[in-house]
C-alpha cells in the first residue's frame, strides 16, 4: 500500500490520519432500525429540555443542541427522512425547523397518531419502516407502533418502559443526536459520513 502523500509546503494541509468510529449500539437495536426510512422527532423534551420560557408578552424561548442539528441533516443525507410533530407552535420551533431543511414539520398536533399516519401515507412508508423519538404520553401511541422507539434520559417512566433504547443524555442535550448515530450506523452510512468530514467541513465527501 503506498504511503500518504506528504505536503510540499507549510501552508498546505497534511493528509488526514483516520479516524475509526468509536459509537456501539446494541446488535438487537441497529436489526430494529435497519429498515428505518423515516423518523419522527418531538420538540419539547426531545429537542429541547423540556422548559418552557415565556416573557411577559407571551414570547417563548427555546434552547436547541448543535449536536442534534448535525445530527438531523446528516439522516437527511443518508436517506432517512426527519420528521418533526409537535403539540405546540411557535416561531422559534418553525425557524429551527427552517434552518435545519426539515420539509416535512408539523406543528399545533394534538392528535400525533392520526398525523403520523398521514405522514407516512405522503411518504409512501409503513411503520417498519419508521423510528420515533419522544418524552411523555403524547408520543406513546407512534413509539409502541414503529420499529424502532427511543427516549431521552429525562423521559416519563412511562415512556422510557416502552422505549428501545433510552439515551444516555437528556433531550436538548444531545439525546436527538444520539438517535440519529443509532439509525445512521445502523443504515451502514455511519463510517463514512464520519471520514467525509475529514475532508469538508459539510463532509459531502461521504
Amino acid at each position: 500500500m503506498s504511503a500518504a502523500p506528504t505536503p510540499t509546503h507549510p501552508l498546505v494541509a497534511p493528509w488526514p490520519r483516520p479516524v475509526a468510529p468509536v459509537l456501539n449500539f446494541a446488535p438487537e437495536l441497529l436489526l430494529a432500525a435497519q429498515g428505518v426510512r423515516a423518523a419522527i422527532f418531538d420538540v419539547d423534551g426531545c429537542l429541547t429540555d423540556g422548559r418552557i420560557y415565556i416573557g411577559e408578552h407571551g414570547e417563548s424561548v427555546k434552547a436547541f443542541s448543535t449536536l442534534d442539528g448535525h445530527g438531523i441533516k446528516l439522516l437527511a443525507r443518508a436517506g432517512i427522512e426527519p420528521v418533526v410533530i409537535t403539540g405546540r407552535d411557535t416561531p422559534a420551533v418553525r425557524r429551527r425547523c427552517a434552518d435545519l431543511g426539515i420539509v416535512h414539520a408539523f406543528h399545533g398536533i394534538h392528535d400525533k397518531l392520526a398525523e403520523a399516519e398521514r405522514v407516512l401515507a405522503l411518504l409512501g412508508l409503513g411503520w417498519h419502516e419508521l423510528a420515533v423519538i419522544g418524552d411523555d404520553w403524547p408520543d406513546l401511541p407512534l413509539m409502541v407502533r414503529c420499529a424502532l422507539a427511543c427516549a431521552p434520559a429525562q423521559a416519563h417512566a412511562e415512556v422510557r418502559a416502552a422505549a428501545h433504547h433510552v439515551t444516555s443524555v437528556p433531550g436538548g442535550q444531545g439525546a436527538a443526536r444520539e438517535f440519529c448515530d443509532l439509525l445512521l450506523c445502523a443504515s451502514g452510512r455511519y463510517a463514512a459520513l464520519l471520514a467525509g468530514h475529514l475532508a469538508t467541513l459539510d463532509g459531502t465527501a461521504a
